[in-house]
């Protein structure tokens, strides 16, 4: 198994893109798109066509791959037992969730916004691997870089969506009257535990506060900036 979470350098990409944006649904130029899609692919030892990514929609949604996707369908995680697949979750802010379960050799990505995280797109990508052979004690995740709860501002209506034992738990006041800092990491943590997985690593990586090497749609948004890219997540099978 290889994984890696990729960072905002080494494409060619430019101004609020750069460099290294792999997202297809952003307005920069297709073409750099398409040339930072291959080095990553190429990182890997893959051709691009080899790099599954997703038309990702907030949802609870999960494909099982057996070859690579020609098309981006609508669904927010990927799994599957075959090698050589490469699969790649566009993150910006929210969270990426890397699955791997060393026994059954099957892999997971998932993209869990909080939409996405209460939604059940955690739960639905695990039971997709336990249909494929997968048993959750036995699978690993890894949370990539994620806004953190310093970075992630909200208001009472938001804290509001949560029963009261996560809203302990997930958040802290903030300086603004009627607003929290919510725990993203922290929610889909919660999320996998309860589905009996231990093994859980967390880069703890703030993509809002670190621009060198994320990028953020928050950060854009409070800079009213008109677009942003997307880093890329992505995780195969090996022989």
């Amino acid at each position: 198994m290889r994984y890696k979470f990729f960072t905002r350098e080494g494409g060619v990409s430019e101004g609020l893109y750069a460099s290294l944006n792999c997202g297809p649904g952003s307005k920069d130029n297709p073409y750099h798109v398409a040339e930072n899609r291959r080095r990553a692919a190429q990182s890997f030892g893959l051709e691009e066509d080899k790099l599954n990514t997703l038309y990702q929609i907030h949802s609870a949604d999960v494909l099982t791959l057996d070859a690579p996707l020609r098309e981006r369908p609508k669904a927010d995680a990927m799994v599957t037992k075959k090698k050589d697949l490469m699969l790649g979750i566009l993150t910006a802010d929210c969270t990426p969730v890397l699955f791997h379960d060393p026994v059954a050799k099957v892999i997971g990505a998932a993209h869990a916004g909080w939409k996405g995280a209460q939604g059940g797109i955690v739960q639905n990508t695990v039971a997709a691997m336990v249909k494929l052979g997968a048993d959750a004690p036995n699978i690993r995740a890894f949370i990539g870089p994620t806004i953190q709860q310093r970075s992630y501002e909200v208001g009472s209506e938001f804290f509001d969506r949560f029963p009261p034992v996560e809203q302990h738990m997930l958040f802290v006041p903030s300086a603004r009257e009627d607003h929290f800092m919510f725990d993203l990491p922290a929610y889909v943590r919660l999320k996998l535990i309860a589905l009996g997985i231990t093994h859980i690593e967390n880069q703890g990586l703030d993509t809002c506060s670190n621009e060198a090497q994320y990028f953020s749609y928050r950060r854009a948004t409070l800079r009213t900036e008109p677009d942003y890219g997307r880093q890329l997540s992505a995780i195969m099978l090996q022989e």
